[in-house]
């Protein structure tokens, strides 16, 4: 008998079953689809033996101390602050949009102070801020918008920045100095030896049990468990009931090229030309040194596997309805993109897991509470007379009065 059946091998459904497993002595199974662990972040040797990120680039960031001491139990870490171009006219420039962007993509030679002058000048103010294009058009005008987010939306997503929530572009700042981080959090690391041996550290305790290649479905009426974590899709649980919550998804063209740099950056991002949005080149990220270098294209499409949640009114209202569905059923906690339709970073995903793990730990811990205090009024039973029980009140009977328990 386990305690818990794990859905999902990723993030979330790893933190849970490692936390169960040596904090609680739990005994888990945590299922897969897939014929490997870490979920998206699954990394691997290919041939030429170049680290590689199958589901495309995963770069580690947060501002969470909690998040980050915690994976720090499983992985040393290799600094890393990740950087980005755009292919714009012609160029490669910074993106977010910085001060050397705008001086390099206009031949100009301003300062911080005139740059934020240049912006107030182009913005188009906006009352009310409601889909990705007021966010970029109130901040840097629509020639900026057109060059850089527009075209690299519609591949993305295959919209118009008109039809999409604001919380797509919203987590794309602008500066006005020359910082050209893509990320300012206060951690900013890869995982020294790549996500998968991190996963494999995070599940090696002797409670946890691990089946890959299958689906859960399969297997959920033999062997026998107490409750449920799931980190798949929500809709798929429910088989659909109300119709399945878009996605959006990609394919991923990996080469190896012989020679020791493809291109000037980690990322290039490519607004306007291509079918493809991004090209990464892995040694970057990972500090590898090769003779070779290997790189993947991104290419958007609607079908495969579920990546993006389609940010718009009428979608987190469907998801609404998978989640009443979700609330009334007992023992399965759902957790993670999928099981919550919410586009998750890698350290959202843990923070959530780990505060789903304190549920659970406080829950177990007021299970014993409760059933020690009957254990203790038995022995006290057989001690003391009738009288004494009725001039005395039991231990169990004083939790009660001081409002402490209730029975």
């Amino acid at each position: 008998m386990f305690d818990y059946l794990i859905v999902g091998a990723g993030f979330a459904g790893s933190v849970l079953a490692e936390r169960l497993a040596s904090q609680l002595g739990k005994k888990v199974l945590i299922v897969d689809k897939r014929n490997h662990i870490g979920g998206n972040a699954y990394d691997h040797y290919n041939e030429a033996g170049i680290l590689v990120h199958k589901y495309g680039p995963h770069i580690f960031h947060t501002n969470s101390r909690e998040v980050f001491q915690y994976l720090s139990n499983f992985t040393e870490w290799r600094s890393y602050e990740h950087r980005v171009r755009a292919s714009v006219d012609g160029q490669l420039v910074p993106i977010p949009i910085n001060l050397d962007t705008i001086n390099k993509l206009y031949g100009l030679n301003l300062t911080s102070f005139q740059l934020e002058e240049f912006f107030a000048t182009v913005a188009e103010k906006k009352e009310y801020i409601r889909t990705s294009e007021d966010v970029v058009v109130s901040k840097v005008g629509r020639e900026l918008y057109e060059k850089f987010f527009r075209n690299y939306t519609r591949k993305q997503w295959d919209m118009d920045p008109s039809e999409l929530d604001k919380s797509v572009t919203a987590r794309v700042p602008t500066r006005t100095n020359r910082d050209d981080r893509y990320f300012t959090d206060t951690y900013q690391a890869m995982p020294l030896h790549g996500y998968t041996v991190m996963f494999e550290k995070m599940l090696s305790h002797p409670n946890i049990k691990i089946m890959l290649n299958t689906d859960y479905r399969e297997i959920q009426k033999i062997i026998p468990y107490r409750e449920m974590i799931y980190t798949g899709p929500i809709d798929a649980f429910f088989d659909y009931r109300y119709g399945k919550l878009p996605y959006r998804s990609l394919e991923f063209k990996h080469e190896t090229h012989n020679k020791p740099v493809h291109q000037p950056a980690p990322v290039v991002n490519y607004p306007n030309e291509h079918l493809y949005t991004r090209c990464t080149e892995f040694k970057y990220l990972t500090g590898q040194e090769h003779s070779k270098t290997s790189i993947v294209y991104e290419f958007p499409q609607a079908e495969g596997d579920p990546y993006y949640p389609v940010p718009r009114p009428e979608n987190a209202e469907l998801y609404k309805k998978y989640k009443e569905l979700a609330d009334a059923v007992p023992d399965v906690y759902f957790v993670g993109r999928l099981a919550t339709y919410k586009y998750y970073n890698m350290d959202q995903c843990v923070a959530q897991a780990l505060t789903i793990y304190k549920q659970i730990s406080t829950k177990v811990q007021e299970e014993v509470v409760v059933f020690q205090p009957i254990e203790r009024r038995d022995d006290y039973i057989q001690k003391v007379s009738a009288k004494e029980m009725i001039e005395e009140p039991s231990p169990i009977q004083s939790v009660t009065k001081n409002g402490k328990g209730k029975h």
